[in-house]
């Protein structure tokens, strides 16, 4: 059954990514078109329409969103760099723009997930699909190419969207992993590893490294696509330690399986421990048992299980699970090996057939389909859901666990293990090519590349496969990723990108740890030296771990120590699990927008916004004087006045003094501790300010200034999404709060009125001259005002004068 046609070809390889410095048109095209068709096949898996419209995980949307999302990806971030004037779908581009980021592992399931939410058909998003994929052609061939291209080269959006789509290409693959067996077929052609090279994994020793000086951090200047935070530099030296050979192993795992790990406290961590009991964990995700294991599926899926009564499971063992149907071992039929015909591996080029290495093609061993001992496969109670199938457990294969996991497995070994660090993980790699030989000097160029990456496989492979680095360790690159023990956080003189803005600095919160070395499924940045990725601690993923232990010294890491307030949450404690930590591993959040949630700069805000009202002295005025300029401009420019936004309204006073001008105001900030303020206000309550000076605030009296508090409507956003809608009046009164102004500025056009007005507060660093270079062209001035001003920075509250511009879109 056909479910939709795609609009390209049917393609399971994955070609190098383009040298920026001396890539063609030709070259990005072809990197274009392999990139989509890779995608576009992956859900070629999903065996009917109704597969797409369901929750393999309850934390995530249904497959439907990821289908449309990398394409609206794609047409938004051309829009934003100006490469694109026309958009293909707006609503498209809008529903799909951004999906749901669950902020811990029992969050409720989004709206979205099912219900009385209406998705599109299929059809219509592959037909999005296709229009998108012409649209990003015709750019690609008619926009002037200068190289070499730069993160500040509007081909850089093209980049982003390549990129972004290889990213969402493992993490679907994760979520079809997740999915009924029913629901899905494997894609022809697709292959998995071998089993086994023949020689068990029987030990897995730990290796000594020496003390060395490793350096990380991407060069400004190299030219290939890298995300923001790959870019930076940290010189450390990382004193003596251990670390195993091999990523752990199922077989290693399953010893922790049975000596009752999942049931003993005393190995987990506090939050790994709530984890485990709320989802009810018996062993690891991707392992099958007979005791109908919830899965951890949402919407229509929440009660399914993929571990099947006994019977149920060993019923198809003679073939079905294992794909041997009729003797047909591993895939292989007559002769045809993993879909090898003609000689032609798979898209598998320099010689190497069908990923065979050290001899061993396609797992097949004296032509056997497996060759884990008979007594060994009799031992063990548990199945393994590959991609496409249940087989017999894979025990030279890594165990694929989430952080909790990987860290009671360490505790169970003894109370000195722990995972690597990020610093470690380098020099676990060995020597390795300066970056200035250029990309050669990059895992993901090389022709030779002895490592489980780029889709050789289509799935894991033996831990002693690939030979170890010059440091002795195996599946440093590759495989799957394995978790390390850092938080995941910007390097010095962090920047994010004005393309997007908030890719990483949403994660820079001390809940996210760093993951290394990409998997059999990472291709392109994913796959390079330089990548550097992050999941929350609860997250499924090809991820797994090796073990490590510290000689003398702390070992080198990077924790975040800035507290970071989450909205309806609060600060969450967030103890260190690594043994021999001291404070010197606690850094700074390189996320600015994190330290406008103290307490100080709280108490500060509540202050000046209402201190008129609770009797204290504060600059009420400067709220006053500046909603009495936009009534002003208002009334003189013949303005509509249905809906306002205010961009960084902090504890909502000067939304709540535009609110009786206006039918509703949208107030918007990043700071959860200052929304979270302004909805206690809102609704009556009192707050409670631990700071230097402790403070508590009665309830504030909001009807003194108004009556109608629910015009009001208060949202966290760290970015413009197309979903914000269109406004009126946009008033931005704090560009001093903002991280990245040029990326917010950017967005403006499209959300606002073609007769609205923009009214901005200009600062030492955004003055009049530098708005108009960025608004210039799409916004004409219109005016030109002082206004009094409190002074940027805590506790300063002498005032000032400041200009206030006024504009209106040329549209």
């Amino acid at each position: 059954m056909v479910v939709f046609q795609p609009s390209g070809r049917h393609v399971l390889h994955s070609l190098k990514p383009c040298d920026l410095s001396s890539c063609t048109k030709r070259e990005i095209k072809e990197y274009f078109e392999n990139t989509y068709d890779l995608y576009e096949t992956l859900f070629t898996s999903l065996k009917d329409e109704s597969a797409f419209y369901k929750c393999p995980d309850r934390l995530r949307l249904p497959l439907i969103f990821y289908f449309g999302h990398t394409a609206a990806v794609y047409i938004n971030k051309l829009v934003l760099s100006g490469l694109l004037k026309e958009r293909v779908n707006f609503f498209f581009e809008t529903l799909f723009e951004t999906g749901v980021d669950e902020m811990s592992w029992d969050d409720t399931e989004n709206y979205r997930m099912g219900g009385s939410f209406k998705w599109p058909t299929v059809v219509e998003v592959a037909e999005f699909r296709r229009k998108t994929r012409q649209v990003m052609l015709d750019v690609i061939e008619n926009t002037p190419l200068e190289l070499p291209v730069t993160q500040d080269s509007q081909w850089w959006a093209v980049f982003m969207g390549f990129e972004h789509e290889r990213i969402h290409f493992e993490t679907s693959s994760v979520l079809i992993r997740q999915m009924p067996l029913e629901l899905v077929k494997k894609p022809k052609g697709w292959k998995n590893g071998p089993l086994t090279t023949g020689d068990p994994v029987s030990s897995n020793p730990l290796i000594e490294i020496t003390e060395r000086a490793v350096s990380m951090g991407k060069p400004e200047n190299f030219p290939s696509y890298g995300w923001d935070n790959e870019y930076g530099e940290w010189n450390v030296k990382v004193p003596p330690f251990r670390a195993s050979k091999y990523l752990i192993t199922n077989r290693e795992y399953l010893d922790f399986v049975n000596d009752g790990g999942y049931e003993d406290s005393k190995y987990w961590t506090d939050e790994g421990w709530n984890w485990k009991l709320f989802r009810k964990m018996r062993h690891p995700t991707f392992w099958v048992c007979g005791k109908k294991c919830k899965s951890g599926c949402g919407g229509d899926l929440a009660t399914y299980s993929h571990c099947k009564e006994e019977s149920d499971v060993n019923h198809n063992m003679n073939g079905h699970y294992n794909g041997v149907a009729n003797g047909v071992a591993n895939g292989v039929a007559n002769g045809v090996a993993n879909g090898v015909a003609n000689g032609v591996a798979n898209g598998v080029a320099n010689g190497v057939a069908n990923g065979a290495v050290n001899g061993f093609a396609n797992g097949v061993l004296n032509g056997d389909h497996h060759v884990n001992s008979d007594s060994e496969e009799m031992e063990c109670p548990y199945k393994y859901r590959a991609m496409f199938e249940v087989m017999e457990m894979p025990m030279d294969w890594p165990a694929e666990v989430n952080y909790h996991e990987a860290k009671a497995f360490c505790a169970w070994k003894g109370s000195d293990y722990r995972l690597p660090t990020e610093a470690e993980h380098h020099a676990m790699r060995g020597p390795q090519k300066s970056p200035s030989e250029g990309t050669t000097s990059d895992i993901i160029y090389q022709d030779d590349t002895k490592a489980n990456i780029n889709m050789a496989y289509g799935s894991s492979t033996p831990v002693n496969m690939f030979p170890p680095t010059k440091a002795g360790f195996c599946d440093v690159f590759g495989n799957v990723w394995e978790w390390g023990e850092d938080h995941f956080n910007g390097f010095k003189d962090y920047k994010p990108h004005l393309l997007y803005d908030d890719f990483s600095t949403p994660c820079f919160d001390g809940r996210h740890n760093m993951i290394m070395g990409g998997s059999w499924v990472s291709t392109g940045d994913e796959a390079s030296r330089f990548a550097r990725f992050a999941f929350r601690r609860h997250f499924v993923q090809h991820l797994g771990f090796r073990l490590a232990q510290s000689i003398a010294d702390s070992p080198p890491i990077r924790l975040v120590g800035t507290p970071v307030f989450v909205l309806g949450v609060g600060v969450e404690d967030n103890p260190s699990t690594v043994p021999g930590v001291d404070n010197s591993a606690y850094y700074s959040t390189t996320n600015s927008q994190y330290h406008d949630d103290a307490e100080e700069f709280l108490l500060s805000e509540v202050s000046s916004h209402y201190g008129d009202l609770l009797g204290m002295d504060n600059n009420v005025e400067e709220h006053e004087e500046l909603v009495q300029l936009c009534v002003d401009v208002i009334q003189k420019c013949e303005c509509p006045v249905k809906k306002a936004l205010e961009i960084m309204c902090s504890v909502g006073r000067l939304s709540y003094e535009l609110s009786r001008h206006f039918d509703q105001v949208i107030a918007i900030d990043h700071s959860g501790r200052l929304l979270d303020a302004a909805l206690k206000i809102q609704q009556g309550k009192s707050l409670e300010i631990t700071s230097a000076l402790d403070k508590r605030f009665s309830s504030i009296p909001l009807n003194k200034i108004i009556t109608e508090t629910e015009k009001v409507l208060f949202q966290q956003f760290t970015w413009l999404p197309n979903e914000i809608g269109v406004y009126d009046v946009i008033v931005m009164p704090c560009l001093h709060r903002l991280a990245n102004v040029k990326a917010w500025l950017i967005r403006l056009w499209e959300i606002i009125n073609p007769k609205g007005l923009l009214i901005i507060k200009t600062n030492i660093t955004w003055n009049l001259e530098s708005l108009k270079a960025v608004l210039g062209n799409r916004f004409s001035l219109l005016e030109l005002r002082l206004v009094k001003s409190k002074r940027e920075g805590l506790r300063k509250s002498d005032m000032c004068h400041s200009s206030v511009t006024i504009w209106r879109s040329k549209q």
